[in-house]
């Protein structure tokens, strides 16, 4: 038997004990004071208790525990922060400390009573008169100087990693305080928050494999949200001018250190607005976000600083390739068999179907993406890779389209929207004839959405926001998994 498997069950037999003597889960403490709220108060000023008797009743998880005998230290901890705790035996009613406080593990949770004072050491700690048992942890916390050292089982045990490491919950905190930001900066610019469906009877929105699910009752396939664009956009048509939808989207696609199946994206439209008027908005939004959140523009992103004071870095899709790769003739940018041979020279893998535009988004992928590491925004993408934006009035082999990469990761993709029906509906039949081909990501035709863009969609230019990749940034965090509560891993063995 494992030493965690002794501990088990000797922490087993002392629940089966509690069962037998009194109510081993009770639910009837209430605490009046959080141990963060008390240090703020009254850690460093001791003279604030002279003269004055704080009585306060505090609850959390026994994290440390010192037996001296007649007397002990420990530590609670609860969603604020932890506070000490100091027990005498001739202090506290009968058997309290022998019978019930000596039995207690690492890990219970427990209620205590008394009043604050400061020790020798100046240490904020509660004079305990009573501590009660409210609910016994039958497996004991890993080693407290290393929590868990394993990042898998951070990622799998979560509510382990969360007890053990301040790191992660502040994580947390902060991905919490992102999101509230942005609500409330797109409400200071009037844009209303909006809930779309997460099953759609047709996928679209993006170029993404989805999952399918079944409707029993309907007897009817759907598939999780790629994209809550095409939802949105129809919002727009109906007269809701300013919406955005903070939510999840579903690929089923790879997973990596940038990728989940599920995640969380932040997608906004806006009438009478381009793409231009979206890069200014989100070099502004984001700007103020790191401002607010870090009380700097700058960021240390893994050994990397980043700055989001703005202006933003700018080139064309095809001058970034050329900017980093000045050897390449910029006539073999353009002409399919240049591009297939240029492939080839950098190891791009190109496929039979791929044109000009597919080919250069992939020498992108491979040549400049990872080599963006302060804001940049990434324009002129080529009409075959967007199939929803605008064609460029210049040249319409191109779209009114932008990308913003940030530490070598797209951060948001935005555009003008297309709001010709004709040749949205001509670009979904392109789309769909992909599809038939093979093509497991491409678009299904959307009949409702071409008859709702027949009724007359403004000029419009709309963004989506990847969450959690801006959250690894802002907490210097190197895997999507760190900034997700629950990832999705493989099935334990």
């Amino acid at each position: 038997m494992s030493e965690e498997d002794e501990q088990i069950m000797q922490r087993r037999r002392k629940l089966q004990v509690l069962r037998r003597s009194t109510i081993p889960f009770p639910n009837d403490f209430r605490r009046d004071a959080l141990a963060g709220s008390l240090q703020r108060e009254y850690a460093g000023s001791p003279a604030a208790l002279d003269g004055c008797e704080v009585r306060v009743k505090v609850a959390g998880r026994l994290m440390s525990r010192r037996i001296m005998g007649k007397a002990s230290f420990a530590h609670v901890q609860d969603v604020s922060g932890r506070i000490q705790l100091f027990l005498q035996r001739d202090h506290l009613p009968d058997g309290m400390y022998q019978d019930e406080f000596r039995q207690y593990d690492i890990g219970d949770i427990v209620a205590a009573e008394g009043v604050l004072f400061h020790t020798r050491t100046g240490e904020l700690s509660v004079r305990v008169e009573r501590i009660r048992l409210l609910t016994k942890s039958l497996r004991p916390l890993p080693e407290k100087f290393h929590g868990l050292a394993d990042p898998e089982l951070r990622h799998r045990r979560r509510y382990v990693d969360l007890i053990m490491s301040e790191q992660s919950r502040s994580v947390f905190r902060t991905r919490a305080r992102i999101m509230k930001f942005m609500r409330k900066f797109m409400e200071k610019h009037e844009f209303l928050e909006v809930e779309t469906p997460m099953m759609h009877p047709i996928p679209g929105g993006a170029v993404a494999r989805p999952f399918r699910t079944h409707h029993n009752a309907l007897d009817m396939e759907l598939y999780l949200r790629v994209a809550p664009e095409l939802y949105l956009k129809r919002l727009v048509v109906g007269g809701f001018e300013r919406v955005f939808e903070i939510n999840r989207s579903f690929r089923n696609e790879g997973v990596s250190t940038r990728h989940n199946p599920e995640f969380t994206m932040m997608e906004f439209y806006r009438a009478y607005a381009d793409y231009r008027d979206l890069m200014s908005f989100t070099e502004q939004m984001l700007g103020s976000l790191c401002e607010h959140v870090l009380g700097s523009r700058s960021v240390v992103y893994q050994d990397q600083e980043i700055d989001f004071s703005g202006p933003f870095a700018e080139f064309t899709l095809l001058d970034s390739i050329l900017h980093f790769h000045p050897e390449i003739p910029r006539e073999e940018m353009t002409g399919l068999p240049a591009l297939r041979s240029l492939a080839e020279r950098f190891g791009v893998k190109v496929l039979a179907d791929y044109g000009c535009g597919k080919i250069q988004m992939e020498l992108f992928e491979k040549l400049v993406e990872h080599r963006l590491v302060n804001p940049t925004f990434i324009t002129n993408y080529p009409l075959e890779v967007s199939p929803l934006s605008r064609r460029n009035d210049a040249d319409h082999e191109f779209c009114d389209r932008f990308e913003l990469f940030v530490a070598g990761k797209e951060i948001a993709n935005g555009f003008s929207e297309l709001n010709d029906a004709e040749d949205q509906s001509e670009r979904f039949r392109e789309q769909a004839a992909q599809k038939d081909a093979g093509d497991q990501e491409a678009m299904y035709y959307d009949a409702d959405y071409v008859r709702a863009l027949e009724y007359g969609m403004p000029p419009t230019a709309g963004e989506g926001v990847g969450i959690d990749r801006l959250v690894m940034i802002l907490t210097d965090s190197p895997s999507i998994r760190d900034v997700l509560l629950f990832p999705h891993m493989r099935p334990e063995d």
